[in-house]
């Protein structure tokens, strides 16, 4: 399931925006560069725990669960509504899934892969029966927008997995990795302290840093978890990658001599949505009818940390 704010932004309306405070960019300079056409904003009622929630209901519709089945509760989000409680637990309420744990992931984009993984190992462990795994975000809020390098790429939305244990089982293959030295290429450095904001609150990204690491690690990770499940790039039938820039995207399946109709791309409709990517991405391709069951996908996430993954599923 997924869910998109209603507020549509196109190149040339952020553009437009962008000029009117004195920040020059063209519509065609970032879709050349990135691959984005448009993306979502939130409006003020679209919280994160709004859209995870809207997300969360629709992949229960899917699967033909109702809340109360739902054992497990894990929202992978970098722009929690607040500090605390999570955002998990505002959508325990809002879907009023009494019977389900529940705690957030921050892994920023790769954080929907690491909240997979871990309910994976948590039903494989016996101790829940099934998960409802979320990635929802509004990386509007976090934006400078006299920043052009970065406020052009990001967009808000919501997507959302439900798993259940199972004799055949869907998820083949794990594979989590992190880098804290490299954590200055991609951060938010600002925090909350005696009710004041101390340091700096926005996003802040070395665009060409962040994109030289992320081809690197995701050519490995995907080579790795690949193999972990005893397969061959051959075995994949999609790549359904974090949706950060086309140029990286193109490079991944390149690496693993995967032809482009094998790789789920929708940076073009909905930016970098951080966590939520990958769910998006996948929900959009399963409505389309483009994976469906039996599908090899491998879905992978790169972000701030710096932090990357993949996981190899069986749909």
């Amino acid at each position: 399931g997924s869910c998109l704010p209603e507020r549509v932004v196109s190149n040339e309306e952020l553009v437009k925006f962008l000029a009117k405070r004195g920040v020059e960019s063209s519509a065609e300079w970032v879709e050349t560069r990135t691959g984005i056409q448009q993306r979502h904003f939130a409006g003020p009622l679209e919280s994160t725990s709004f859209l995870a929630a809207q997300a969360a209901n629709k992949a229960l519709e899917s699967a033909g669960v109702i809340p109360s089945e739902v054992t497990l509760i894990v929202v992978a989000t970098s722009t929690s509504d607040q500090i605390f409680p999570s955002t998990a637990c505002a959508v325990q309420s809002i879907l009023q899934a009494k019977n389900a744990a529940a705690f957030d992931v921050q892994a920023v984009c790769s954080g929907f892969v690491y909240a997979m993984t871990i309910a994976d190992s948590m039903i494989r462990s016996g101790q829940f029966k099934n998960a409802l795994v979320i990635g929802s975000e509004v990386f509007s809020r976090l934006m400078d927008w006299d920043d052009r390098g970065t406020c052009v790429l990001f967009g808000d939305g919501a997507g959302a997995v439900f798993m259940t244990a199972s004799q055949q089982p869907g998820v083949l293959a794990c594979e989590l990795q992190a880098d804290g030295d490299q954590s200055c290429i991609l951060n938010t450095p600002g925090r909350i302290e005696n009710g004041v904001i101390v340091g700096d609150p926005f996003l802040r990204m070395d665009g060409q840093a962040v994109f030289k690491q992320a081809v690197s690690v995701l050519g490995a990770s995907a080579l790795q978890v690949i193999e972990k499940a005893g397969m061959c790039p051959a075995d994949v039938d999609f790549l359904v990658p974090h949706q950060a820039n086309v140029r990286i995207l193109q490079a991944v399946a390149k690496k693993l001599k995967l032809p482009d109709e094998k790789t789920v791309v929708t940076v073009n409709q909905h930016g970098n949505t951080s966590a939520a990517s990958v769910p998006l991405a996948l929900d959009y391709a399963v409505r389309q009818k483009r994976i469906k069951k039996g599908h090899t996908v491998l879905l992978q996430g790169v972000g701030g940390g710096f932090t990357w993954g993949s996981v190899l599923v069986r749909m």
